[in-house]
């Protein structure tokens, strides 16, 4: 694997160029990657991939099969964008108002697609290789989808791999984990229901505002009375939406939290004290209540095998020096979790340097990374489809 970073440069990276900026001009947001899947698909077949479409809706699957192996591995890319405005000056920033690629899934598909080009190319396998461009990761739906689908009974591999970009890390420097490594996240709603009044005969109200200020408040002593300090877990109300204006009490109030957990069993202990506090919150102040749940959480675990070779992969392409392990744990999720619960998953961060964290309207993608990344993937091939 020596000198595959700079064979990969001079192979395919005027290709990974064109389908970073292509991508990054024409940004769609969970589950409208139409245009995006259809680029993925002519690429994938003007390369020699056998190409599955809509699976998970608009998740591509591509397929190349080389020698008589038996051993297959899929290698993911998420494809959405996030509803930002962007605020750059790059000569190839979004043409679509109110959507850019803020997270650098541009530039994850852009990796895969020139690992795939040189792959197809050269071969340098034994086995069948599955590339997964996944839908609808900034929602936390694509990979459900895609699994609902039938894409692990569809196409059967031994262990999938992903590889995201994260700024704040040093650049180039691709980062593992073993075991938890990226948060459950459970995006929840509750509704308060009372009685309206005008604001002068408070006497006749039942006033979901009052009982909404004082959940905000209960529902911040979970983390710091249920959690133990050794533990990560957040509770966060984003949004505390009721009334119109300030002489009537409205008759509804409605809250939407986001909890972050870093252990199955911390995940359930938290949720269950959000119900327990609502459910006594709406009795003390005599108001109905209605929690609506979202998709289940799911903590991201890198499987501790395939975690330590991936590592010594990385280190064999990119230089030990170049590869941490064990690398940092982020309180952010990722929907690749739920690959993890079906099979064995490895799930690696390359370093972005110094820049704006993702989901900033100034973050810019360290475009330095897109060989390194495809070298990667190049060389989990090679390793795992000897």
């Amino acid at each position: 694997m020596e000198n595959l970073v700079q064979t990969i440069k001079n192979s395919v990276q005027t290709s990974m160029d064109s389908h970073f900026e292509h991508l990054h001009r024409h940004p769609e947001v969970a589950f409208e990657e139409q245009n995006s899947a259809k680029y993925i698909v002519d690429k994938l077949r003007q390369y020699g991939y056998e190409v599955f479409e809509g699976i998970g809706k608009t998740g591509v699957v591509g397929r190349l099969k080389n020698g008589d192996g038996i051993a297959s591995i899929g290698l993911r890319a998420d494809t959405d964008a996030l509803p930002i405005v962007e605020k750059t000056d790059l000569p190839y920033k979004s043409k679509i108002e109110g959507k850019a690629h803020l997270c650098g899934h541009d530039a994850h598909t852009a990796m895969l697609l020139g690992a795939a080009e040189y792959l197809a190319e050269h071969k340098p396998f034994n086995g069948t290789l599955y590339l997964i461009f996944q839908p609808a990761e900034e929602i936390m739906g694509g990979a459900v989808a895609m699994l609902k689908d039938g894409l692990l009974e569809k196409f059967p591999m031994q262990a999938m791999f992903g590889l995201h970009n994260m700024p704040s890390l040093e650049l180039g420097k691709i980062h593992f984990t073993v075991g938890p490594i990226m948060a459950a996240v459970d995006n929840w709603e509750i509704k308060l229901t009372g009685v309206g009044s005008h604001g002068s005969m408070p006497e006749k109200a039942i006033d979901p505002v009052v009982a909404g200020a004082a959940l905000v408040m209960s529902l911040q002593t979970i983390v710091s009375r249920n959690v133990a300090a050794k533990d990560s877990a957040v509770v966060t109300i984003g949004a505390f939406q009721s009334g119109t204006v300030g002489n009537i009490i409205p008759q509804e109030a409605v809250l939407r939290l986001s909890t972050r957990t870093a252990r199955p069993e911390t995940r359930e202990r938290v949720l269950n004290r959000i119900r327990e506090i609502t459910r006594l919150t709406a009795e003390a102040y005599e108001v109905k209540y209605e929690i609506s749940e979202s998709q289940p959480g799911a903590v991201l675990v890198n499987d501790p095998e395939n975690t330590e070779r991936a590592t010594a992969v990385a280190q064999k392409v990119l230089g030990e020096a170049n590869v941490v392990n064990p690398g940092p744990t982020f309180m952010g999720s990722e929907d690749f979790a739920f690959f993890a619960q079906q099979i064995p998953c490895v799930y690696g961060f390359i370093g972005n340097g110094d820049t704006p964290m993702v989901h900033h309207p100034e973050y810019v993608f360290n475009r330095s990374n897109l060989p390194l990344g495809a070298a990667y993937w190049v060389g989990i091939v090679q390793e795992y489809l000897k």
